[in-house]
């Protein structure tokens, strides 16, 4: 089976990470072997840096909401030419948690930025590049905050108000709704029971693409 692109999508505390984990083993059991794991944004050195300038406040100076974007996709199109189009060339499957829509939901949707921008600046910066499959696991902000504030302390993004993430939960549903490779899973359940769904949810997936 040729390499496919996962992207793995969520509010803080969907659990993202527990997800790759079950994908990765799910893989394994089917025989696939050879995984790269990334995130966004983030993935490499400088896409790295462009994360810490994003997620923490700038002493004296805000962030403006284009500056956001465009870091974004600054850090998004060095791992995607660097990383991710080599892996999948070489026939490397690659898991990453988040991509592109990411920024359609949270900067399209919790920031309200204007939908003819994002696709400018998408289409300018991916083309026609495209995930083969996306999770969404969906979590209410409520949920999914509270978790995040047991794991950690709450970086910039993470401190926006409830109707940001509101407004962000809806766009990442109007997305999914209209775009097949895109996958709800109610993260909202025991763990078991959603773990159990991705991994299902994905074999199904790879008999279809067989």
């Amino acid at each position: 089976m040729k390499s496919k692109f996962i992207v793995i999508e969520g509010l803080e505390g969907a659990g993202k990470t527990t997800a790759r984990e079950k994908i990765v083993t799910t893989l394994y059991e089917k025989g696939i072997q050879d995984i790269v794991c990334t995130r966004e944004p983030g993935g490499t050195p400088l896409a790295e840096q462009l994360r810490i300038l994003v997620t923490q406040s700038i002493e004296e100076e805000e962030i403006t909401e284009t500056a956001e974007l465009l870091m974004l996709y600054a850090a998004r199109v060095q791992l995607v030419n660097t990383i991710i189009k080599p892996a999948l060339a070489r026939g490397t499957w690659v898991i990453c948690d988040r991509h592109d829509l990411s920024s359609q939901a949270y900067q399209g949707g919790g920031r309200g930025m204007d939908s003819s921008l994002m696709r400018t600046v998408r289409n300018a910066v991916l083309g026609d590049f495209r995930p083969d499959l996306t999770f969404y696991l969906d979590v209410t902000p409520e949920v999914g905050l509270n978790r995040a504030r047991a794991r950690c302390e709450l970086d910039r993004i993470e401190q926006e108000s409830l109707h940001f993430f509101e407004r962000t939960r809806t766009r990442y549903m109007e997305l999914a709704a209209t775009d097949y490779s895109i996958l709800i899973i109610d993260a909202m359940q025991p763990l078991d029971t959603v773990t159990e769904k991705i991994k299902t949810t994905l074999m199904c997936w790879l008999e279809q693409q067989s």
